[in-house]
């Protein structure tokens, strides 16, 4: 949920003209991580939770590259994108944690 709240606030740099495009897919992804998570979660089987799990974990690696894209194409600097980007690998690592688990 924290990364959401950094990310909306970060998504709220982006120009007008990327209100339908890449900043619609970065909400959409980061939204689908706990999203899917909790989905799994109320899932009765564990190949069911791994499922969901290895959608969040798509959905991480979607949204790091699609922050990354809004640095290189200079909508945002690195230093907004750093707090973001270390709650992403936070979880990232989390997600594969719990696949381990299985």
């Amino acid at each position: 949920m924290d990364l959401a709240k950094e990310v909306y606030a970060i998504v709220k740099l982006l120009p007008k003209e990327e209100l339908f495009a890449l900043s619609d897919q970065i909400r959409r992804a980061v939204v689908s991580i706990p999203s899917n998570i909790a989905e799994g979660c109320g899932r009765e089987s564990k190949s069911q939770m791994m499922n969901f799990l290895r959608i969040a974990k798509g959905s991480a690696a979607e949204l790091e590259t699609q922050l990354l894209l809004c640095k290189e194409i200079g909508y945002v600097d690195e230093i907004k994108l750093k707090m973001p980007l270390v709650l992403l690998d936070e979880i990232s690592r989390m997600i594969r944690s719990l696949m381990q688990k299985g």
